[in-house]
């Protein structure tokens, strides 16, 4: 069985295309949920007209799967609440030199 700690290791080997920020420092991941042999993410994007809006939720979804060894993931984007740059995490903000 996985643990939430593996679990957000590997979604931060996971990165928007167009983005050098892996999507959980992005602040993209609104929440990450292990129960057994079950793993649920909510995420977001940084906008509906994302044009990796499906390449990003699949590739969480596969890596999970492949490097946790869970077959049962789902990933859920939502628009509510709206992402902005205010979710970057600190390492986020040094990569992309927004530091304050």
């Amino acid at each position: 069985m996985a643990t939430k700690e593996q679990v957000i290791n590997v979604i931060k080997q996971c990165y928007d295309p167009e983005i050098p920020v892996n999507v959980y420092d992005l602040g993209l991941i609104y929440d990450v949920d292990v129960k057994d042999d079950k793993v649920d993410i909510t995420m977001t994007l940084t906008s509906q007209g994302c044009p990796s809006a499906q390449q990003i939720p699949d590739l969480i979804r596969f890596r999970i799967q492949s490097e946790c060894g869970v077959d049962n993931v789902s990933v859920r984007v939502v628009w509510d609440p709206v992402w902005t740059p205010a979710r970057i995490t600190p390492e986020g903000k040094k990569v992309l030199h927004l530091e304050e």
